[in-house]
């Protein structure tokens, strides 16, 4: 059949041609032009009309578009915000998780054992701080906020939101399971006891990568720095300050051993774990190593732990520690009060290196003067002084049995200070007059300059010439 040409609306008896032609009549009605093509034909529309075979204007789409990108841009926040939230949640999951087994591997569950028994006494009124109220009191523990740094760790000073300037101690990183035991052992034991003359324990904090403790802020340095002069802030003590300290450090000790509800042997008494606070009072720090023990018990079987120099020698070769090895080291401490000398020293012979022998030694050749601290021997009376000597003499008994019991020794230093009270020449009180005056000085002078100088870690303050001693 010829072509035919739809486009000139040509007659034909062909129903398929006649329907090609009105289909081109459609083109061209609707403004478009039409091209005829073989068997077929095509529409060209003008501008704001498509085909293909007629004319059909095209509507205006920018609505639906912007409509369509709106869509578009709020699903694409919706899902950035979620993604976010997600994140946020698994984020505080995380952190809570790893809360949870810093809290169990700091010995958490451990505590909480001692918190909910009725044995441990007042233990449930220690206060568990979060990570983040600590993070706030010390400036997220500021390098400024640093007190001292030593083997055991780090001590920040900080202030909580009740306003109390508090010691925070931020133990250094250590797999070893015995400081977590050492550090819950601190925590219960200074939980059970209410003494003026031992630091106080405000709280802990578990849910960190390593314990925290928090204690009330000592601000004037150990007694280790000033009987040795390590502090050069702090004046050289006088006869009478000396012993008011020794007398409340005995009756701390004869608190622990007697008083408390459960003993308490401390089991590392030293001159550098007695704290003075800003009247220069004596506070008894570092109970890690401390141990409660029943009433009806004489001693304590363990490992030998303690510092050269006031370790009791028959606690060294029985590994039997009893309320007399506390004793044996009090005694070295008074001897430090009395000479001014270090208990080890390098530069002493080999025979008169540590002080309780070279002490001993002068006692029993009575030559005791030769030893003394110089200001020691100028203000205290001879009586008093030589009292104080034979008590420190009794304490450093190598047979235990021998020495006093603390509870003795508090009572006969009380005495010696009730009678250093009534002085029996004007000599004698003219020099008490001015060692008060000196006290009341230092007591009320400024202790801002000092307040980096202590924090109750014994590690911090120790002189290099005494070890720490610890033996399985």
């Amino acid at each position: 059949m010829p072509d035919v040409d739809e486009c000139l609306g040509a007659r034909t008896n062909s129903i398929s041609a006649l329907r090609l032609v009105n289909r081109a009549d459609s083109c061209s009605r609707s403004g478009g032009t039409c091209h005829n093509t073989d068997g077929d034909y095509y529409c060209s529309c003008p501008s704001g009309y498509v085909g293909p075979f007629s004319c059909y204007k095209v509507k205006n789409n920018k609505a639906w578009m912007a409509i369509i990108g709106t869509c578009s841009g709020l699903g694409a926040l919706f899902v950035l915000v979620c993604s976010w939230w997600l994140y946020k949640i698994m984020r505080k999951r995380k952190k809570r998780q790893l809360k949870k087994k810093f809290f169990k591997r700091n010995g958490g569950l451990i505590l909480q054992q001692h918190l909910y028994s009725g044995e441990e006494g007042n233990v449930e009124k220690t206060k568990v701080f979060t990570s983040k109220a600590l993070e706030k009191a010390t400036d997220n523990f500021n390098q400024n906020r640093v007190l001292g740094q030593g083997g055991q760790g780090t001590v920040y000073k900080g202030m909580l939101p009740d306003g109390r300037i508090v010691a925070i101690k931020k133990s250094k990183i250590d797999d070893d399971e015995g400081k977590v035991e050492h550090f819950i052992n601190e925590v219960v034991i200074l939980s059970r006891i209410s003494h003026q003359n031992v630091v106080k324990l405000h709280g802990c904090c578990l849910e960190t990568e390593v314990p925290l403790l928090v204690y009330e802020f000592i601000p004037n340095g150990t007694l280790f720095e000033f009987i040795h002069g390590q502090n050069e802030e702090l004046p050289l003590s006088c006869w009478d300050m000396r012993l008011r300290i020794a007398t409340e450090v005995a009756g701390a000790l004869s608190y622990l051993h007697s008083a408390a509800a459960i003993p308490i042997y401390h089991r590392d008494i030293k001159s550098a774990n007695i704290l003075l606070d800003e009247k220069y009072r004596s506070k008894v720090a570092d109970f890690g190593t401390s141990r409660s023990i029943s009433v009806d018990r004489t001693h304590l079987a363990t490992r030998v732990l303690g510092t050269w120099g006031y370790l009791d020698p028959e606690y060294f070769q029985s590994g039997q520690f009893t309320d007399k090895s506390d004793v044996y080291s009090f005694g070295v401490v008074l001897t430090e009060l009395l000479t001014g000398q270090k208990p080890i020293s390098s530069t002493r012979s080999e025979e008169e290196r540590s002080l309780a022998t070279q002490f001993i030694m002068a006692m029993k050749e009575t030559c005791l003067y030769d030893i003394l601290d110089a200001r020691v021997a100028k203000e205290g009376s001879k009586e008093e002084v030589m009292r104080v000597a034979n008590l420190a003499e009794r304490c450093l008994n190598l047979n235990r049995r021998k020495r006093p019991t603390m509870k003795e020794v508090a009572t006969n230093l009380e005495d010696i200070k009730k009678w250093h009270g009534v002085p029996d020449s004007r000599h004698h009180k003219e020099e008490e007059v001015e060692c008060a005056i000196e006290i009341e000085q230092m007591s009320t002078g400024d202790t801002a300059s000092t307040s980096t100088k202590s924090f109750p870690n014994n590690s911090l303050s120790s002189s290099s010439d005494i070890q720490p001693l610890l033996f399985d």
